[in-house]
C-alpha cells in the first residue's frame, strides 16, 4: 500500500469540521498504520474534550445546590460521600426498553390484550409464557408475532369473516390499536418504572455523572419512550438528556454517517478511506489465515445491521461530553450490547422478564435491576 488517507479533526473553533489528508509513500503508509486505529476516536471525541472538565465541575456544583433544596429533604438522595471515587470523565447511556421499565412484562403484552378485546377477538389472550414464546420465535417483530399466533404456531385461525386479501390491513389496524393502548398505559400509573431506578438516577445526578436516555432505539416508538422517561419526574428530568432521532442525526457522527456538511470532494476521499481500511483489514486477515492454512472472509453483516445502533451510541457519547470509551451503556438487549462491543464502549445488561436466562458474552456483566446486589453507581465504576 503506497498511499493512504487519514481523517483528522481540525484545530478550528468549529468542532463539526474535519480534514482529510492524503499520505504518500512508505512514510505515509507507516503513518496510516499507526494512525488508523486512532483516527475515528480523535475525530469523534474532539468536541467531547473541549472544556469538559471545567463544565463538569460547574455543573456538579449547580446540581448539588438545586437537588439539596428539591430532593434531599425527601430522603431520596445519597449522601455526598457516596459520590466519592466516581471518575470525573464518566457518563452513563441508558436504553429504555427493559432498562427504565420492564416494558415486555408490564406494557407490550397487556397492550396486545387490550387491542384484542377492542377488536372483538375474545379467543385471543396472551399470558406471559405465550408472549415470551412468540417474542423469541418472531425475533421481536410484533407483526410476525401476530402471524405466528393466528396462523402458524397456535392455529387459532384468523377471524372467519376476514378475506385473505385483507390480512395485512387487519394486522396494521390491530397494531395501531395496540400502540394506542400502550400509550394510554404509559400515561397511567399502571406501568411502573423498574424498582430502584429513581434512586440510581438521583445517585448519578448527585455525583455529577451525565445521564443520556436513548429514546431513538426504543421499539416503543420515540414518543412513548419519551413519555416513559417523563415518569422520572420534573426534578430529575432537568438534569438528564433525552436522545431522539433528531438529536442523533444532528450530532457530529450522525452528520458524517449521513453525509451532511461534507463537500463532494471530502465525501469521495472519506469513501476512499473506508475502502482502504476494509482492504487493509482483509489483507491482514488473509495473511494470518495463510499461516494457519484457513480460508477467511471478514464478516460485515453486523456492520450493516448495527449502523444505526453505533451511530446512536456515538451521538450519546458526544451529548455527554465524554469520550466514548469513558461511557458505559446500560442495555436491555443484544443489539445495544453488540454495538457497544464493536466500538469498545463498556456495557452492562439490565436483565428483564424476557432476558432473565439469556447470555451476553460481549457485555461486561448482566445484573438484575437496580439497588443493593444489582446496579449501583459504585458498582458501575468497577466495570469501567
Amino acid at each position: 500500500m503506497e498511499n493512504a488517507l487519514l481523517v483528522l479533526p481540525t484545530a478550528s473553533a468549529n468542532a463539526n469540521t474535519c480534514h482529510v489528508a492524503r499520505l504518500h509513500g512508505p512514510d505515509g503508509c507507516q503513518q496510516f498504520k499507526h494512525g488508523f486505529s486512532q483516527t475515528s476516536n480523535l475525530l469523534l471525541d474532539v468536541r467531547a474534550r473541549m472544556g469538559a472538565g471545567e463544565a463538569r465541575q460547574c455543573a456538579n456544583l449547580q446540581t448539588r445546590k438545586k437537588l439539596s433544596v428539591s430532593a434531599t429533604a425527601a430522603g431520596s438522595l445519597p449522601s455526598s460521600d457516596e459520590g466519592k471515587g466516581v471518575p470525573a470523565d464518566m457518563a452513563i447511556l441508558l436504553e429504555i426498553d427493559g432498562v427504565l421499565a420492564d416494558i415486555h412484562r408490564h406494557g407490550h403484552r397487556q397492550s396486545f390484550n387490550v387491542a384484542f378485546q377492542d377488536m372483538g377477538l375474545d379467543c385471543a389472550n396472551w399470558t406471559q409464557p405465550v408472549y415470551t414464546d412468540l417474542l423469541r420465535r418472531a425475533g421481536g417483530n410484533e407483526e410476525r408475532m401476530l402471524t405466528f399466533f393466528f396462523d402458524q404456531l397456535f392455529q387459532i385461525g384468523w377471524p372467519s369473516s376476514l378475506p385473505t386479501s385483507e390480512k395485512d390491513a387487519f394486522l396494521r389496524k390491530l397494531m395501531q390499536r395496540k400502540q394506542s393502548a400502550l400509550e394510554n398505559l404509559v400515561k397511567s400509573e399502571s406501568l411502573p418504572l423498574r424498582p430502584g431506578i429513581e434512586s440510581f438516577v438521583d445517585e448519578a445526578i448527585e455525583a455529577g455523572v451525565p445521564l443520556i436516555f436513548l429514546t431513538a432505539s426504543s421499539r416503543l416508538g420515540e414518543h412513548i419512550a419519551s413519555l416513559l422517561v417523563q415518569k422520572l419526574g420534573p426534578t430529575r428530568i432537568e438534569f438528564v438528556k433525552v436522545l431522539g432521532k433528531k438529536e442523533v442525526e444532528s450530532s457530529m457522527y450522525g452528520q458524517l454517517m449521513l453525509g451532511a456538511g461534507v463537500s463532494g470532494q471530502e465525501e469521495e476521499l472519506a469513501k476512499e478511506l473506508t475502502q482502504a481500511v476494509i482492504a487493509e483489514k482483509q489483507r491482514i486477515a488473509e495473511e494470518v489465515a495463510s499461516i494457519l492454512r484457513l480460508s477467511v472472509e471478514i464478516d460485515t453483516s453486523f456492520a450493516e445491521v448495527s449502523k444505526e445502533a453505533i451511530m446512536l451510541l456515538r451521538a450519546g457519547a458526544e451529548a455527554s461530553k465524554a469520550a466514548f470509551h469513558r461511557c458505559i451503556l446500560l442495555a436491555g438487549g443484544d443489539t445495544g450490547v453488540q454495538a457497544a462491543s464493536r466500538i469498545g464502549m463498556p456495557c452492562i445488561v439490565v436483565r428483564s422478564s424476557v432476558t432473565a436466562r439469556a447470555e451476553f458474552p460481549a457485555a461486561r456483566g448482566a445484573l438484575d435491576g437496580f439497588g443493593a446486589g444489582a446496579i449501583t453507581l459504585a458498582r458501575l465504576c468497577r466495570y469501567m
